[in-house]
């Protein structure tokens, strides 16, 4: 006989029991959009970043969608925008430390989607 607890079937779920996932649901909205991870994984491993060295990161990449996600990230307090008052303005990106702590998150997960890629 082991130790493990049996999972509870559906029927036996509480509302507290669903309700723990709740606050997941926004940081897996915001991750899941269109080059999230990555621009937290290209900040992280560039810091400080410059817009133009995180787009050409990406290679095909819509500026319109960058410069959300950018934004996107930023109002969630992962990223920190500097701007310097220089002609041409000059912006910095780096990882806030709620930022780092979710890269460092992340890693595990990108080394296992790497280690199932056949073309690997």
């Amino acid at each position: 006989m082991t130790d493990t607890p049996e999972r509870p079937t559906s029927d036996q779920l509480t509302a507290a029991d669903v309700q723990c996932y709740c606050p997941v649901g926004g940081v897996i909205d915001l991750l899941g959009r269109k080059y999230a991870i990555q621009v937290v994984c290209v900040v992280g491993a560039m810091q400080p970043a410059r817009y133009t060295e995180i787009e050409a990161a990406f290679g095909e990449v819509s500026s319109s969608t960058l410069s959300t996600r950018l934004s996107e990230l930023t109002e969630a307090g992962l990223l920190d925008r500097e701007q310097r008052n220089t002609i041409p303005p000059e912006v910095q990106y780096r990882l806030t430390t709620d930022g780092a702590e979710l890269c460092a998150v992340l890693e595990p997960l990108l080394q296992w989607v790497e280690s199932r890629d056949p073309s690997g």
